[in-house]
């Protein structure tokens, strides 16, 4: 995925077709139509709902924070400035609801194997039960399933967000600090410390 180009509500025209659409629809929602957010809408509600499910492990849950988040921007668009991409700003107020839902719910995150990336390919055992389609595979992944689970309850909701955001949503470390609001050294320090929590939990559980 590309890094966002930050939009110039207010500025002069870009010259990027698919930004100057976005501006308009930005301009036209402010304004009350509804037609145009809807269109904002469904430009990013895809990537916005699988952050949120990845956080939350939960449907349901992940379908109202996703709407709650679209309401709240939709409320809140006369003071969007434009210093971020529209998504980028969409992003932050839905990883703010999701972590404090995360706070009030304590729910369980589930996250797919294959999801994840966090340097397995560097351990050949990993390798092996991952990749490979043999009875030790068959046998051992659902068990390796719920410890990766287990593993990312362990982590904080700032922890568990960036793994998310970057191994799973594909997103570059300056985009994640800007809905982090954080600099980008904290970005990778965080990824760093969480990477290293899930593949130590793992590999402690591969040499049982």
């Amino acid at each position: 995925m590309s890094d966002a180009k930050p939009a110039n509500v207010g500025g002069e025209p870009s010259g990027d077709p698919a930004v100057s659409d976005e501006l308009e629809l930005i301009k036209k929602s402010r304004n009350g139509d509804l037609g145009s957010y809807d269109d904002l809408v469904r430009r990013y509600q895809q990537r916005i709902y699988a952050t949120i499910y990845h956080m939350t492990s939960n449907h349901e849950d992940a379908n109202d924070l996703a709407q709650d988040t679209f309401i709240k921007a939709f409320q809140a668009l006369k003071s969007f400035k434009g210093g971020s991409s529209f998504y980028t700003w969409v992003y932050r107020i839905a990883v703010n609801k999701t972590i404090n839902f995360l706070k009030q719910r304590k729910n369980r995150v589930q996250m797919s194997l294959n999801d994840m990336d966090f340097n397995a390919e560097h351990d050949p055992d990993m390798v092996a039960l991952v990749s490979e389609n043999t009875p030790r595979r068959e046998a051992g992944l659902s068990e390796l399933q719920e410890k990766l689970n287990e593993a990312m309850q362990k982590l904080s909701e700032v922890h568990r967000l960036v793994v998310t955001l970057h191994d799973v949503q594909g997103l570059p470390h300056e985009e994640i600090a800007q809905i982090m609001d954080c600099n980008v050294g904290t970005v990778r320090s965080r990824l760093f410390y969480a990477r290293q929590h899930l593949q130590g939990y793992l590999v402690d559980y591969l040499k049982d």
